[in-house]
């Protein structure tokens, strides 16, 4: 604990993907340096930062430098084969940092896309920012498993799922010790899918967009979910302001066609998107996630509350034109309050309607985003409905028999490549020709490389996999049963053996 810390009334938080993807991503350079300069002149002034897909050292020390002044602290988390791309930036000493790596995490066989081999997880940070014992910001960011396709279709969405499971995991561990915690990152889900209602139940957090825009979409206006709303096409603008939409919105210029992507550049006329632009395909990914600290059974000491949710970042480079990142950040601003009871909450508008401050009676009780209601609104229903967790055993359930698929179709072409293999080298002593017993040595050696590497993956590889499955079954088993009220249903004498 640091006496000489000030005390904090507000913390302004910024979560950005900067597509940093090193050789693949255009302008990577310039993007991340000027991402850089747009947080250090940010208003308010960011506390703290959380950036995804920030791939090299290279870019982070380049938005170090620039935000070194307002942001002196900060972390660059390593893992996997190509590292995960996660950083935490602070105006704050970082007490302890971990990266806890996701046990489903892609295949490696998907080595195009590169989920796996990233080691994508968890980054935290343990931040002090005030002098009481309380003070602590527990910070984590993330960046979870691509949706390839739509759900439920996409043959990740287990891998996100589970991803999701365990961040909340984290983040309700933080919260019970009774500090403040920021979950900051590219979640790839929409508001309300099944990974987003694990993280707001689970977790005992709180979107913080949803808190002051509980109306907003669920998703791009061409998807099913968000056209069973029969809501109109929104606007670009409608979109930043009350949706939260920080993917592949009109106005960022790599969502663009080739085309007019050419047209961007130094000395060429800029390219203005009006604001009232339908906008069917942009969505929110991008998420804060964050709990009030308030103790019911100390209601004196107060909270932390949501002020403010913003979209950001949507500048342009100042000479490329292009976008920043494909993605715009979300930004948000925590206050800390006192709480008011009911009945002072009662007296304060009345007083206020007398005083000629509301010309009508004060907003209604039911709305979320008044600060004591956010107090007095921060419990959340401890479990999710049992179906729910029906629904996600069965996912489970589903991607366990593909894996059990894909372990015998692997270990059986390495069988077959090695018997292959073995008959092509008896042929080569029959062979009439050179070139006929190259060829049956070139088909033997690449025809076994190729069925030890299936071997391997179907052996080790899927092995863990499925050992990783059975670990995050028997969790919503457990929680499932804790939900319908059965807590003795998982017991060590129960009947299935784990």
């Amino acid at each position: 604990m640091d006496s000489q810390l000030p005390e904090v009334k507000e913390i302004n938080v910024i979560s950005l993907n900067c597509w940093g993807l090193k050789f693949l991503a255009k302008h990577r350079n310039e993007r991340l340096t000027e991402i850089g300069i747009q947080i250090a002149s940010a208003s308010p002034t960011p506390h703290i930062v959380g950036l995804q897909e920030c791939w090299t050292q290279e870019d982070y020390q380049s938005i170090r430098k620039e935000t070194r002044h307002i942001l002196p602290y900060g972390k660059f988390y390593y893992s996997g084969i190509f590292g995960g791309g996660l950083a935490i930036l602070s105006k704050w000493p970082i007490e302890e940092s971990s990266m806890w790596r996701y046990p489903l995490n892609g295949r490696p066989t998907a080595f195009f896309r590169g989920d796996w081999f990233v080691g994508k997880g968890v980054a935290s940070a343990r931040i002090r920012f005030g002098p009481g014992v309380k003070d602590v910001a527990e910070v984590f960011t993330t960046h979870l498993h691509a949706p390839y396709e739509a759900e439920p279709h996409d043959s990740y969405i287990c891998h996100r799922t589970a991803q999701a499971w365990e961040i909340a995991k984290l983040m309700r561990g933080a919260s019970e010790r009774g500090h403040l915690v920021l979950a900051l990152g590219d979640f790839n889900m929409i508001p309300l899918s099944l990974a987003h209602r694990l993280i707001s139940t689970h977790s005992t957090t709180k979107d913080v967009w949803m808190v002051l825009h509980p109306d907003c979409s669920v998703g791009a206006a061409i998807d099913e979910v968000e056209k069973a709303r029969r809501r109109p096409i929104p606007t670009a603008d409608f979109n930043l302001q009350e949706n939260g939409a920080t993917c592949d919105s009109v106005l960022n210029t790599w969502r663009w066609n080739k085309g007019q992507q050419k047209r961007l550049g130094p000395n060429r006329p800029k390219i203005e998107i009006p604001g009232d632009t339908p906008d069917p395909r942009a969505k929110r990914l991008d998420y804060i996630f964050a709990n009030t600290c308030f103790d019911p059974a100390n209601p004196t000491s107060g909270g932390w509350v949501v002020e403010s949710a913003r979209v950001g970042m949507t500048e342009r480079h100042p000479t490329l034109q292009c976008s920043l990142s494909d993605h715009f950040s979300v930004e948000a601003t925590l206050v800390h309050t006192t709480y008011a009871s009911p009945a002072d909450q009662t007296k304060l508008n009345a007083s206020a309607v007398s005083n000629g401050v509301y010309l009508q009676t004060a907003p209604s009780e039911s709305r979320l985003n008044g600060p004591h209601l956010q107090l007095k609104h921060s419990d959340t229903p401890p479990y999710l409905p049992v179906s729910t967790y029906d629904e996600i055993l069965a996912m489970i359930h589903k991607y366990h028999l593909r894996e059990l698929k894909q372990r015998r179709f692997r270990l059986g072409h390495f069988v077959a490549s090695f018997f292959i293999s073995i008959g092509c080298l008896v042929a080569v002593w029959f062979s009439p020709r050179n070139f006929v017993a190259f060829l049956l040595m070139l088909l033997s050696t690449l025809g076994l490389s190729a069925g030890v590497i299936d071997g391997l993956i179907g052996g080790l590889f899927v092995g863990s996999e499925i050992r990783a499955l059975k670990e995050f079954e028997w969790e919503i088993r457990n929680v499932r049963a804790a939900a319908n009220g059965e807590p003795d249903a998982m017991s060590e004498g129960g009947v299935k053996n784990w």
